[in-house]
């Protein structure tokens, strides 16, 4: 006959909690580790570069903006299930749970979004030292990934280049203001030789440090949410079964993924202000 796992339910004597929990604090030490070294390092380099040579402007603060009030939705949605559970309500459990993974999926979809709108986005670099951002355009549309041996392997001799004045030179509010009033309006094309061009590249890792730290965080913090998902994923359907036989368990399993949750919302609050709007 095997012997049941002590502590499963149960708190430890030790610790005055259950398995579990003491496992996922554990993880959630490393993860704050690992999170603390990159922010130590982006704000290490930021402070360290030239004055009005750091990026700003760049990223899209109304998509970064609804993604942190859909990450803060589904943390209450994760407190209320579990909450729920707690009352012996595994329907409304289930439901709260649902908007939680749909928090999950809009949040991972408006990041895709935004990536491919960087893959789009050029800066272009010319010999005479001028700098231009904007866009590639290549028979009406923004091809992604281009530089300048792009061009050489396509034998393509100039490119129309449509410019987008309102980075680098402005803050947010005055970047706002300045696209509002140009709203509607398009803005004139450029034809640049590719002989005059120095360097091209999309706002990629390839870019800058700016770019090279914003894809590592926020891919890496992307990841985890995607993690976080699939768990709570299965204990939604397949893992509910626990519910019937033994429920008091199936509830820790859901306050131990909720923690986890909660960390991963923790680390895009940090995220967003550092990233977009410094």
């Amino acid at each position: 006959m095997e012997a049941a796992i002590p502590y499963t339910v149960e708190a430890r004597p030790d610790t005055g909690l259950f398995n579990a929990k003491v496992g996922i604090w554990l993880f959630l030490a490393s993860e704050m580790m690992l999170f603390g070294a990159l922010f130590s390092s982006y704000i290490l380099l930021r402070v360290g570069a030239e004055p009005g040579s750091w990026p700003h402007g760049l990223l899209n603060i109304p998509i970064g903006t609804f993604n942190t009030a859909v990450l803060i939705t589904s943390s209450v949605t994760v407190v209320l299930s579990w909450a729920s559970l707690k009352m012996g309500n595994f329907a409304r459990y289930r439901r709260l749970q649902a908007i939680t993974l749909a928090c999950a999926a809009c949040f991972l979809g408006l990041k895709s979004f935004e990536y491919r709108e960087k893959f789009g986005h050029y800066e272009v670099w010319l010999k005479d030292g001028r700098r231009y951002l904007g866009h590639i355009d290549q028979n009406g549309r923004s091809p992604f990934f281009w530089n300048t041996r792009t061009l050489d392997l396509k034998k393509i001799e100039s490119i129309q280049f449509r410019p987008d004045p309102y980075h680098y030179t402005m803050s947010p509010k005055e970047m706002a203001l300045a696209k509002k009033a140009a709203a509607g309006k398009e803005h004139p094309r450029l034809e640049i030789k590719t002989v005059d061009i120095q360097r091209l590249s999309a706002f990629v890792p390839a870019h800058s440090t700016y770019f090279a730290i914003y894809f590592t965080l926020t891919a890496l913090h992307a990841l985890h949410v995607l993690g976080g998902a699939l768990v709570i994923g299965y204990l939604w359907g397949p893992g509910a079964r626990m519910w019937r036989v033994d429920p008091e368990r199936y509830t820790n399993r859901i306050e131990v993924s909720g923690l986890f949750w909660h960390f991963v919302d923790l680390v895009w609050i940090f995220l967003f202000p550092v990233l977009y709007l410094l």
